[in-house]
């Protein structure tokens, strides 16, 4: 019987897909495609048709039956799953090295890209072999045969150092619990959190009582809601030293080791490389042009928000001491003052918001919202077998085309990464036997699940994130490009990634928007208008303070990757340095954030965390032609469609964005947003 991984069904069946499956599949298309890869080489292959085309199916037909591995590494995250993945880890990413440093291979696309027929390439197929090239030479293709099995040992030990660095986090944040029976230690809390952690304690058999954990829905309404300033201190302790050497489980799953070998690897790659340092190297696809651009931007955005920031705190710590509760305001105080003031100040709470949105009634609208302003439709085919019974299958069709496809995946549970992403299942691209493959997409995040058969009720910050992770869909599942290695959001910069996902924040609080995606859980009333009125007042509160605490983030990742160097650099010491110059309040000692920081440690943002700062200039530059035009013209949601969801990573960022906003971004739009520009 046919391996189930291995069909070529566009959507794969996940009632046939084991993981038993998984390993023989992933063997047999590696063997496959190098066996394409010896017959092209063989026969001195330098066309698109007999080069470039075959190579990109290959790679599809690998990225198919890994997007399913990987899948289950991050959502369904079992011991056999885990073993697995990391056995099979290493035989990917061999491959993937030896397909980047074949000088025969890497020649064959230079002589292609010299000859005549490359002129005559679509824009989309030039700009993918000038990727390949790219990569080529960043996979070390031109090294001397030592140095390139010196790159092959580097990237295998990437691998397996990043994978387990995200193991450790997962397993410390599974790995820490604390069971209650007295609600009075709750109080504060508001009735949906408590009635989520009664169900956490019966789902571990607990007779009665409340268990707490340190996943994101937990632990946030703890920290924000929990009059008991002991426990949110236990709890904030046990997040903030997660996978380290402190805290409740100190020295197990600890990261320490691991970032500093990451970081002694990826420096030892980027000088292979020929580069000065790993930031330097990062920047190689990004639209940022130099490192010294990078850091430029950021410090330029401590100076606009540092003195409101200041402020901020100021005023917080001094409504904490006169509330007549605490001297001094420590972190695991913010959350919960900060809530305490915005009530007072805009007489509204994120909890008190919370029945207005059903998660049902926030997609509906939101799909809604896209509908409206991109010319699609988006409709549920329970038909598609999911992969877990809270998981939804969506289409996305203009008139009578279907567009693309996405599961949707939105509750926190056992064996589940944290967080919130798109990862991709299919892309965009014409098959070998000339059938069209549609985008196919993961959306992933991790609210509080529906307790007793209730819907989910969301806070705004949770419906933020999921117009956030939508506009990642948008852009990934809307592209007309059909050349694979561009499609969908393939070689667009990382620092551009992240425009059409904040771009789709800015509907959330628009007036025209809000009914669409709200609905009491009791009336089905939309929000009230005063309230309508009274979050978008808010939008600003406390803008100064997020804003440093991202730059706190973004500046540690791109110093860090570009000062390291192995047995010198006190990664502790640099990311306090830091703190020094940007935080309105400096963590205690024993606080290990660095340790669970997986988008820069195991995922794709090393040094490149500053990214969500540099597409929030393009995001709020690109949502002013909105303002201007409004916020649901037909006009400017077709330009934004066509000029850059449809693009992938065809057409250069700044080309695309120029052709939307009819010049290049300016910086005054955010800083208007944030209220630090009038």
């Amino acid at each position: 019987m046919t391996n189930p991984l291995l069909a070529s069904a566009l959507i794969p069946d996940f009632n046939t897909i084991k993981v038993a499956h998984f390993a023989p599949a992933v063997a047999q298309v590696l063997s496959e495609n190098r066996q394409l890869v010896a017959s092209i080489t063989e026969q001195g292959c330098d066309t698109w048709e007999t080069l470039a085309c075959p190579l990109e199916q290959a790679g599809e037909r690998l990225s198919n039956v890994w997007s399913i591995v990987s899948l289950h590494n991050a959502v369904l995250n079992t011991e056999e799953v885990q073993t697995l993945y990391k056995a099979l880890l290493i035989d990917v990413t061999a491959y993937n090295t030896e397909m980047g440093q074949n000088e025969v291979l890497f020649s064959a696309y230079q002589r292609l890209a010299s000859s005549e027929s490359f002129v005559a390439l679509s824009e989309a197929g030039r700009a993918s072999i000038e990727h390949i090239l790219r990569d080529y030479r960043l996979s070390g293709v031109a090294l001397n045969h030592d140095d390139k099995l010196r790159y092959s040992v580097l990237k295998q030990k990437l691998s397996e150092l990043t994978t387990k660095f995200s193991q450790n986090v997962l397993d410390a944040t599974q790995g820490w619990t604390k069971h209650l029976d007295d609600v009075q230690q709750l109080a504060g809390l508001p009735e949906s959190a408590l009635n989520m952690f009664a169900g956490l304690a019966r789902d571990k058999a607990y007779s009665s009582g409340y268990l707490l954990t340190l996943d994101v829905p937990s632990y946030l309404p703890v920290l924000t809601y929990c009059h008991n300033r002991a426990l949110r201190q236990e709890m904030y302790e046990a997040y903030l030293t997660r996978a380290s050497d402190q805290g409740p489980n100190a020295g197990k799953w600890d990261n320490s080791a691991n970032i500093e070998e990451i970081l002694s690897v990826r420096q030892e790659l980027a000088k292979l490389l020929g580069f000065e340092n790993y930031a330097a190297l990062s920047i190689e696809n990004k639209m940022a042009s130099s490192v010294d651009e990078v850091l430029g931007f950021l410090e330029g955005l401590v100076e606009h928000s540092s003195e409101k920031a200041k402020a901020e705190y100021v005023e917080l710590a001094a409504f904490a001491v006169a509330e007549g509760e605490v001297d001094d305001l420590e972190l695991w105080d913010i959350p919960y003052y900060s809530e305490k003031l915005k009530e007072q100040q805009f007489g509204l709470s994120q909890e008190a918001l919370r029945p207005y949105f059903p998660a049902p009634k926030v997609l509906s609208g939101m799909f809604e919202t896209a509908s409206r302003l991109f010319n699609v439709r988006i409709v549920e085919n329970a038909s598609v077998a999911s992969y877990h019974e809270d998981v939804k299958f969506y289409e996305v069709w203009r008139g009578d085309q279907r567009l693309a496809g996405f599961f949707v995946d939105l509750y926190a549970r056992k064996d589940k990464r944290g967080g919130a992403w798109l990862a991709s299942c299919r892309i965009r691209h014409t098959q070998s036997d000339g059938v069209l493959q549609l985008p196919l997409a993961f959306l992933t995040c991790n609210f509080t699940p529906p307790i007793d058969g209730g819907a989910s009720l969301l806070t705004p910050d949770e419906v933020r994130t999921v117009f956030h992770e939508f506009g990642h869909c948008l852009h990934y599942m809307l592209t007309q490009v059909e050349v694979a290695n561009v499609a969908c959001i393939r070689g667009v910069p990382w620092d551009a990634v992240e425009l059409p996902s904040q771009l789709m924040e800015n509907w959330c609080w628009q007036a025209e928007v809000v009914p669409m995606i709200s609905g009491h859980i009791e009336t089905g009333a939309p929000l009230p208008q005063e309230m309508l009125r009274q979050v978008q007042a808010a939008k600003v509160f406390q803008s100064g303070m997020m804003m440093v605490r991202q730059l706190e983030f973004s500046l540690f990742d791109f110093i860090v990757h570009r000062d390291f160097e192995s047995g010198k650099t006190n990664v502790l010491a640099l990311l306090d340095d830091v703190r020094n110059r940007v935080s309105v309040k400096k963590p205690p000692a024993f606080t290990r954030f660095s340790h669970a920081f997986a988008h820069i440690f195991a995922g794709g943002y090393a040094a490149g965390y500053y990214s969500y700062k540099w597409a929030e200039v393009l995001a709020a530059d690109a949502f002013s032609r909105f303002e201007e035009d409004g916020v649901f013209s037909a006009e400017a949601g077709l330009s934004f469609r066509t000029e850059i969801l449809e693009q992938g990573g065809a057409r250069d960022v700044m080309a695309m964005f120029v052709a939307f906003r009819g010049r290049k971004p300016s910086i005054d739009a955010l800083l208007a947003q944030a209220g630090m520009k009038s």
